[in-house]
């Protein structure tokens, strides 16, 4: 039996490339997702579910057409995080989502990123708005959800993670 899977496609910007999870990802993925720094996504994680969230990188491109990226150096090919379009069981609607590895920490790679995730929901699947849903207590995220433009629009309470809230992308018009 050959498996069915999707091209997730790669995009590129001036430092980052967002591409494919490969199998040598899952370390520093892991890395992240078992420490403190995952707080801001509902960890501190163990590695069996951080096992399990990285085949769900490959998992909602297939049951969604869209997904999440790897983000890499160009140059070196060295991950820094996680970046993309996500739109879970449970979240109100598709939205930009950005988690960066202590590796690409304060370097704005995950504003490059997302920029690009963004244009290529725009350009690419033809959405017309998109959202970031933020944990309460991730200040970082507000501020980086500020400087891409975005707008506090709502509080989202959600059954396993609790108070977030919804910021607005500013749409195609």
């Amino acid at each position: 039996m050959t498996p069915h899977l999707t091209d997730i496609p790669t995009l590129e910007t001036e430092r980052l490339r967002l591409r494919a999870p490969v199998a040598s990802d899952f370390e520093p993925f892991a890395g992240f997702r078992m420490s403190e720094r995952a707080a801001g996504v509902g960890g501190p994680y163990t590695r069996v579910e951080a096992y399990s969230q990285f085949g769900e990188l490959f998992g909602h491109w297939v049951l969604r057409g869209f997904g999440r990226w790897i983000v890499a150096d160009r140059s070196t090919d060295e991950p820094f995080g996680v970046v993309g379009l996500w739109y879970p069981e449970g979240w109100p609607e598709p939205e930009v989502a950005w988690s960066v590895f202590a590796e690409g920490e304060g370097k704005g790679i995950a504003f490059e990123a997302s920029l690009a995730a963004r244009e290529f929901a725009y350009s690419t699947l033809g959405w017309s708005t998109a959202i970031s849903l933020i944990l309460e207590d991730n200040p970082r995220s507000f501020a980086l959800a500020r400087r891409l433009g975005a707008e506090f629009e709502a509080p989202f309470q959600h059954p396993a993670l609790g108070a977030m809230q919804v910021w607005r992308h500013p749409g195609t018009e």
